[in-house]
């Protein structure tokens, strides 16, 4: 009988994390995929063949949908969400803001979410109404009122910046700072902690956001797409703050 999903997901993680550090310290393979720095080494391969053959092993009616491999099609109501190491750019010039993401999915429905950093040893995990947790440690979004006192962070692609460019102007003129680390799994991670207040960004994917949606809804913050529709991972952008800041930062993104 498969395993809880959390507690699977949180053991699949960091093993899934230990293969990125073996790999961490080897020669790095590094190619390009379709368009200038969207880049892939050895190391997310290795990691998302480690992580599918587990889940098709434990979980063998689920759907799975992987960053590098796509969709693997089942006959259930489950599905993974798995991106094998978010934040690859960072992975291959050694700056440790890198993570593995997973997420579990019922019926549509987010279960489970667990976002490792394995350099950084940190593990943040949630489960649907039992709260978000860093290290076994309750989180919960930061008390910040005003966008004038918020740490911000956003992405963007370095081949298409102006996609998200005024936008990072817009903010920088109203926020206390705006950053940009290059993953988008970890920036919403941290914003269920309380180290970032509020967190935008277009054109990601389900692996980059579905674990932080849930570990942001458990921490207390919410989560929206940038013109305030309905939050969902598959949708084409994502707004999430600690909900305090959440009208103000949306504004200030939809007048540009």
């Amino acid at each position: 009988m498969p395993q809880n999903p959390l507690t699977f997901a949180l053991q699949l993680a960091a093993e899934a994390g230990a293969v990125l550090l073996d790999h961490l310290h080897r020669p790095m393979e590094i190619r390009e995929k379709e368009r200038r720095a969207d880049i892939v080494t050895a190391a997310d391969a290795a990691s998302e063949a480690f992580i599918v053959e587990r889940l098709r092993r434990e979980f063998p009616t689920a759907t799975i949908l992987a960053e590098e491999s796509g969709a693997h099609r089942g006959s259930g109501e489950e599905r993974w969400i798995v991106d094998p190491l978010d934040g690859t750019t960072n992975f291959a010039h050694g700056y440790p803001l890198f993570c593995v993401s997973i997420a579990y999915e019922r019926a549509g429905e987010l279960i489970a979410g667990v976002v490792y950093a394995p350099a950084m040893h940190e593990c943040f995990a949630a489960e649907r109404g039992a709260g978000a947790r860093l290290n076994d440690a309750p989180v919960h979004v930061s008390p910040i009122e005003a966008l004038a006192d918020a740490m911000t962070c956003t992405g963007f692609h370095p081949d298409n910046f102006e996609r998200n460019g005024a936008q990072f102007a817009a903010v920088s003129h109203h926020a206390q700072a705006v950053r940009r680390d290059g993953s988008a799994a970890l920036d919403l991670a941290y914003v269920a902690c309380g180290r970032f207040d509020g967190f935008w960004e277009f054109d990601l994917h389900a692996w980059d956001v579905a674990a932080g949606t849930l570990l942001i809804r458990e921490a207390g913050g919410r989560v929206t797409a940038i013109d305030g529709g309905e939050g969902s991972v598959d949708a084409s952008s994502i707004l999430a703050t600690n909900a305090r800041i959440h009208g103000e930062l949306g504004g200030v993104l939809r007048r540009v």
